[in-house]
């Protein structure tokens, strides 16, 4: 500024039009547009000074080795400006996307600036970690399995043994409650997870180390219809809104599916085999669904198989290659 330049941010473009599909690497991933976040322009000056309170904040965290939710950094950085009737910020929804920009700008996670958001989803079976200095055998935690937070990086999850030869990732909780309430896990020595709907970061990030780390194929339960095929489509190739961090999230070469029609009512599930399913039906409901057979392609490629009945609406489907949101 003393030098008479306007201080500017150039931030990296998270939409559509700046994101693209790579055959080679099968992720979704960010290009290499960009937009100047300037100081002296009327139209950006609110948002340069909301990137700027934002990473302050994050800098205080990283400091004192603190973590902090994204709701909670919403409070610590609302306030009124002084002299004026305007806050800084008026509604988390106008934080949260910096929050992201701030990400996308430096290459970071948003975990690894000690943020977190509300944890969602479970996982059980032989597998011994150790969160935050406790060691946790998630075989002995009962019906409630172990939640996973929203920070799992290396510096606060370790994996210490598993004897797991596979994971299976349901889609609901339901489902992978009767599952370990049966001891699934256990008989066909896997990890059971549970995403409760779609992946929440914690979730996705923390079957992406698993697979990797252990070297585990992981096969996923979702219902035969377009949004549990795009709740696969996000964990196997990542999502627009995060693809920044398809490489951190995303399982291109390790996931299998196996859809399953939404109209069944309960489920059981092969003591023997990852890749089969079975269900009781309604009289109206397809009686068998099978999921992908065999080891995983090298490729990581995988089959979407839904239940084959003449007549029936549930066919067979590849799983595309598309940009999706989350």
């Amino acid at each position: 500024m003393k030098k008479g330049h306007n201080p500017a941010l150039s931030i990296p473009i998270r939409a559509l039009s700046n994101v693209s599909f790579n055959e080679k690497k099968r992720l979704i991933e960010l290009g290499d547009k960009a937009q100047s976040r300037e100081f002296f322009n009327k139209a950006m000056a609110k948002k340069f000074m909301q990137t700027f309170l934002v990473a302050g904040a994050v800098k205080e965290l990283l400091d004192s080795a603190k973590t902090t939710s994204i709701r909670d950094l919403f409070y610590m950085t609302k306030h009124t400006i002084a002299g004026s009737r305007e806050n800084t910020f008026d509604d988390q929804s106008e934080s949260d996307p910096v929050i992201e920009d701030l990400e996308v700008g430096i290459d970071s996670l948003r975990e690894e600036l000690h943020l977190f958001a509300n944890p969602r989803g479970r996982v059980v079976g032989p597998l011994v970690i150790e969160d935050n200095g406790d060691e946790i055998d998630l075989a002995r935690l009962g019906s409630g399995g172990y939640a996973i937070p929203s920070i799992v990086e290396d510096y606060a999850v370790k994996f210490l043994r598993s004897d797991a030869e596979f994971v299976l990732l349901v889609e609901k909780f339901a489902v992978w409650a009767r599952l370990n309430e049966d001891k699934y896990w256990r008989k066909a020595k896997c990890i059971l997870m549970t995403s409760e709907g779609q992946g929440a970061r914690g979730a996705r990030r923390l079957l992406q180390r698993i697979a990797t780390e252990l070297k585990l194929p992981v096969y996923v339960l979702v219902d035969n219809d377009p949004w549990g095929l795009y709740i696969y489509s996000v964990l196997k190739q990542g999502s627009i809104s995060l693809a920044y961090e398809s490489m951190r999230l995303a399982l291109p070469e390790r996931a299998g599916t196996s859809a399953c029609p939404p109209s069944t009512t309960t489920s059981t599930a092969s003591a023997t085999a990852p890749s089969s399913c079975s269900r009781r039906t309604t009289s109206r409901a397809p009686s068998r669904c099978s999921a992908t057979r065999g080891s995983l392609p090298s490729t990581g490629s995988a089959r979407s198989t839904a239940c084959s009945r003449p007549g029936s609406r549930w066919r067979s489907k590849a799983s595309p290659p598309v940009a999706s949101r989350s």
